[in-house]
């Protein structure tokens, strides 16, 4: 099952979308946004599922599904916690600039609590104010869960996911240093970020969900051109599972909340640093491992941050090739 909101209010319109992106129809008469979904899921599931099943059969009234109406899936979320699974992602960051990489970063998962009272549509520009502020796109995966308890366990966190989905978790890189340095974590370096068109629910994904993790591809182009190939189930240290159990440790987390994984980033076949596409390479989920890379073999880094003009792309395909939750397709917006 496929679940988008389109463009209404604060909070969308749900809809259920058909398997191939093309059609959707409305679903306001069982719930009216996706979040009402998610809080009655158990009662709702099964109504939107059937709704589904009878958009595929052409059965209903149905509506052209456009990407460029459609909101992020959750307009706005009661909370937005962003992981960093991939530590390949941590380590090289760490290692450009000279800083050891503790241990505890292998078996105990960074996580920050990020803006929610907002998010930009899959086909929204990126406001940027100023260039100076080093303007960066983040591919991650992301998951929707219901209810969880506090405290729960691993199996309990994997059990109250609701959704899948993929979000450009965009990151003011110049920024950061100086909001870490006050010790208290990101808040300005960290804008709105962008979701796909649609999430999905795990079934949907068949083998591409195993264990937690979204398997297959990462898709990312910048300015038209191959940026990042990247295995989103490569090199994941810590699984949604395990994340969400870790956000769950002191608190219960409610219906609606969005987890991400953090970069998606994998080794090089080698073991050393990812190395870019037209190398031979996977390429990268963003700009600041790229220019990580440059640092650590060349000594300094030569790749640009984002700036006006600049389009961004992100998607993930099946096996057919076609986009399993849309695409996210940004333009980089001055002022």
């Amino acid at each position: 099952m496929k679940l988008a909101s389109l463009k209404h209010g604060r909070d969308g319109k749900l809809v259920v979308v058909s398997n191939d992106l093309a059609w959707c129809a409305d679903a306001s008469a069982i719930a009216p946004t996706l979040q009402a979904a998610l809080d009655a899921w158990d009662r709702v599931a099964g109504d939107l599922a059937n709704l589904a099943t009878d958009l595929e059969h052409e059965a209903i009234p149905m509506m052209r599904f456009h990407e460029r109406l459609a909101a992020a899936p959750l307009p706005r979320a009661y909370q937005w916690a962003d992981g960093s699974a991939y530590v390949n992602h941590v380590a090289l960051v760490r290692q450009a600039r000279g800083a050891e990489m503790p241990d505890s970063f292998w078996h105990d998962p960074l996580m920050y609590q990020g803006g929610s009272d907002g998010f930009l549509g899959p086909r929204d520009a990126i406001p940027l104010r100023d260039e100076a502020w080093g303007c960066d796109l983040e591919a991650e995966v992301v998951v929707v869960t219901g209810d969880v308890p506090l405290g729960a366990t691993r199996d309990e966190a994997l059990a109250a996911i609701r959704l899948v989905g993929l979000t450009n978790d965009v990151s003011l890189r110049n920024l950061i240093p100086g909001e870490l340095a006050k010790g208290f974590g990101f808040f300005q370096s960290k804008p709105a970020s962008a979701f796909s068109p649609v999430f999905v629910t795990p079934d949907t994904l068949g083998d591409r969900w195993q264990d937690g993790k979204l398997v297959g591809t990462l898709m990312v182009d910048l300015n038209g051109k191959p940026f990042g190939r990247a295995d989103a189930g490569a090199d994941m240290t810590f699984d949604f599972g395990t994340l969400i159990a870790h956000a769950a440790k002191t608190r219960a987390l409610g219906a609606g909340t969005i987890i991400g994984s953090g970069t998606v980033s994998n080794r090089d076949a080698d073991g050393g640093p990812g190395k870019p596409i037209a190398e031979g390479g996977l390429g990268y989920c963003c700009i600041a491992e790229v220019r990580t890379v440059e640092t650590i073999l060349r000594g300094a880094p030569e790749t640009p941050f984002l700036k006006a003009g600049d389009t961004v792309r992100i998607w993930a395909e099946d096996e057919r090739h076609h986009p399993i939750f849309g695409t996210i397709e940004q333009t980089v917006e001055a002022g």
